[in-house]
């Protein structure tokens, strides 16, 4: 069954702007990169329930994501490349989900 590209690109939305407020928070208010850490930590595991309703099979890639092996003693950049991580392909996601919907449905070849 197909998803509601309207709601998939909703929660998306939402998403992304509570990992923002993450971010924003971690880094201007507490600076305290592994309560903001925790805080990215609980927001997938949300996230990930949340695209397996909104968008199906297309939420697996989503969970599939591990941020990479950290090279840096610096806490500020590891946190910062965190939520990069998740950031980047939840947004290319819903560019891909907002360009589907632009297309005419029921083309022929």
């Amino acid at each position: 069954m197909p998803f509601d590209q309207h709601k998939a690109l909703l929660v998306i939305q939402q998403q992304l702007k509570e990992l923002d407020a993450i971010y924003q928070d971690t880094m201007e208010m507490s600076l305290n990169t592994v309560a903001g850490t925790e805080r990215v930590a609980k927001w997938r595991v949300r996230t990930i329930a949340l695209l397996a309703d909104s968008v199906g099979e297309k939420a697996q890639e989503f969970a599939r994501l591990q941020p990479g092996m950290v090279f840096t003693n610096d806490l500020v950049e590891e946190f910062t490349d965190l939520v990069d991580c998740f950031r980047v392909p939840l947004k290319a996601l819903g560019q891909q989900i907002a360009q589907a919907s632009q297309r005419p449905s029921g083309g022929g070849s």
